[in-house]
């Protein structure tokens, strides 16, 4: 038998796809889906989401004329398929390496990556923007967002669909529904009559029919608005949601997300509808690949695996995250406290809570894809006297400042914030990584903002966030592996003050350093005696408030201080600590290392924590260096 070329390897612009038998185009989605699922068993990446689209992201670039028309991705961690039909198949390898392709949507790297995406529920005010730029600008291409079901639960998603009904342009709105579950009666029957109300003829009849209806004599408003009620009352009957309708959009939907021809026919229909359309398709997370099919929540963002064994169990053996410390502590915390409660936003899984959530389900709050309301409703839980923890990556907490400050710094009321994967998160690139809250929440009143460097550590940060009635505590960690307990770091925490690591006595260099960098900054103090340099560790733990006495005391003593910060350089505690110093006159010369005050690009933004960390000059080797510059050891 002679083996047929593969088509993946040899498609050049999805312009081809046009051409395409149906047959050639089901063996293109099969191509993809293995490549897809080798390079994230490689690189690892987002599986499940990526292989539930693959048939979709086929038919879009099908019917529509990428990079005239634009896809908008929300999100963006169901791009795969889309790059790989975009020209990027060679590069596919390199996806979210250090120098290669990144894992989200990304203008520079390709025209077809119409917007940048990475954070949840943008992509209908994004498509309508670029859809009423171009008409503005004489264009008729066309902009369509494709969002799933747990994106629309965000508030912006609605503030976005409305306004594009307001202005009735063609907006093509994809529902990627991949949760919902549809009967097959009510489901053939909404398919069949939404499928209808696409035609040409229907949609022209309808306007002829409305507009006669009202230049009847005396009774046509009313007859046209009594018309308008029962065709609503129909709908509410046979369709699975009017709320679409009800904002101006046509609702055509469910149908079936893996079935090419079905999705083309669909999307040829909605363009020549000339107004605002929402398309309800029906998709499987993990399609293809049986292990992300029956497990999609574990096989959504993932690291390598064996790609014949899937993900491996947990090895007793190996080292705990900060965010499985923090899921034990506030599990066994919760157990003598009733009065504490868990508050996430769509991350029960990643930020550690699904065993609180079993434990204690009536505690347990998922509020979706909502960040805002997360804070301001843990701002009302704690002003009932609970004590409410509200658990959301850093680079997600960014949405949600206005809420932390007015809704709960303003008002004191202490929301403890579990800030997870605060600094560098590796290889997801410049919209995920944690690196400004530090900038964003020290100015806030009334705020504390702490960052254990261990285990033990953190336990007793949040014991004494517990404690805490005058304010919101934020403890920022990152994902890494935490490091076990050393004795210095059970000292009790001293509100504004740190700890001592190492102090030889000499008064040479100090190394004052967030507690994410524990690790990077005793690389660095042993590397400098080498080099004839004592550096002393200092471990911040608290970023706000600060017993500025104490600091100017501590610069007093040393003839360097170098200050070591996961975040971003403007605003930032280290940059603070700098402008002390040199308000008090101290002895010590300080030096800022923390992360230039610009958006990552790609050579500084794709690959391991590790890597981002001696990209930015933050790992021990790189401190060591920075360090030996600008000190005089004479």
């Amino acid at each position: 038998m002679i083996k047929q070329p593969e088509i993946l390897s040899n498609l050049n612009s999805p312009t081809e796809l046009k051409k395409m038998s149906v047959r050639e185009l089901n063996r293109l989605a099969e191509e993809i889906r293995e490549k897809i699922v080798s390079t994230v068993a490689s690189n690892g990446g987002h599986l499940a989401s990526n292989l539930g689209v693959v048939e979709l992201s086929i038919a879009l670039h099908k019917t529509f004329n990428s990079p005239e028309d634009k896809i908008i991705w929300d999100v963006g961690h169901q791009c795969y398929a889309h790059k790989l039909l975009t020209g990027r198949t060679a590069n596919f390898s390199t996806l979210r390496r250090e120098g290669g392709i990144a894992g989200f949507p990304k203008s520079t790297e390709s025209p077809h990556d119409a917007f940048n995406t990475g954070h949840a529920s943008t992509s209908i005010s994004a498509a309508l923007g670029l859809l009423a730029a171009d008409r503005i600008n004489g264009g008729k291409s066309y902009a369509i967002a494709v969002i799933g079901d747990g994106a629309l639960t965000g508030g912006m998603a609605y503030e976005a669909l409305s306004h594009a009904g307001h202005l009735g342009l063609p907006l093509i709105v994809i529902l990627n529904d991949n949760k919902m579950s549809i009967s097959r009666n009510v489901g053939g029957l909404s398919k069949y009559l939404s499928r209808l109300s696409l035609k040409r003829n229907y949609q022209t009849f309808r306007r002829h029919f409305d507009a006669m209806v009202k230049k009847l004599p005396f009774i046509g408003e009313a007859f046209f608005n009594l018309i308008v009620r029962l065709k609503r009352a129909v709908k509410a009957v046979f369709y699975i949601d009017n709320f679409f309708v009800d904002l101006g959009f046509e609702y055509v939907g469910p149908i079936g997300g893996h079935n090419i021809q079905a999705l083309s026919s669909v999307f040829e229909d909605a363009k020549k509808l000339n107004r605002p359309v929402v398309i309800h398709v029906i998709t499987r997370k993990g399609k293809g690949y049986g292990y992300a099919e029956d497990d999609p929540d574990s096989y959504h963002g993932v690291g390598s695996f064996s790609v014949d064994g899937g993900i491996e169990k947990d090895d007793p053996e190996r080292k705990k995250s900060f965010t499985e410390v923090f899921s034990s502590i506030l599990l066994d915390s919760a157990k003598n406290d009733k009065q504490i409660v868990a508050v996430t936003a769509a991350m029960q899984t990643g930020t550690g809570l699904s065993p609180f959530a079993q434990a204690f389900a009536d505690r347990f709050f998922d509020v979706g894809i909502a960040e805002e309301h997360a804070v301001t409703f843990a701002a009302g839980l704690a002003a009932q006297g609970l004590k409410p923890v509200a658990a959301v990556y850093s680079t997600f907490i960014q949405r949600a400042v206005d809420q932390i400050i007015h809704d709960a710094a303003l008002q004191k009321l202490p929301v403890i914030f579990a800030l997870d994967r605060a600094g560098f998160t590796g290889a997801d690139g410049e919209t995920h990584q944690g690196l400004f809250d530090i900038t964003l929440f020290r100015s806030a009143p009334n705020m504390t903002l702490l960052s254990p460097a261990s285990e033990n550590e953190m336990r007793l940060m949040f014991n004494w966030a517990f404690g805490q009635k005058n304010g919101p505590v934020i403890i920022r960690y990152p994902k890494a592996y935490c490091p076990k307990e050393q004795t210095v770091f059970s000292q009790p925490l001293e509100s504004g003050r740190g700890i001592w690591v190492e102090k030889s006595g000499k008064n040479e260099v100090c190394l004052l350093f967030t507690g994410s960098l524990y690790r990077e900054a005793a690389e660095a103090s042993a590397l400098l005696k080498e080099d004839g340099i004592e550096a002393d560790l200092y471990n911040i733990r608290f970023l706000k408030p600060v017993d500025e006495e104490y600091l100017v005391n501590l610069m007093n003593e040393y003839k360097l201080i170098a200050v070591i910060e996961e975040g971003i350089r403007e605003g930032g505690f280290a940059e603070y600590t700098s402008a002390l110093a040199q308000r008090h006159s101290c002895r010590a010369k300080t030096v800022v290392l923390a992360v230039e005050s610009t958006f990552l690009e790609e050579d500084r933004a794709l690959g391991t924590r590790e890597e981002l960390l001696s990209l930015n000059g933050l790992d021990g080797k790189s401190i060591a260096k920075t360090v030996k510059s600008v000190y005089d050891i004479k």
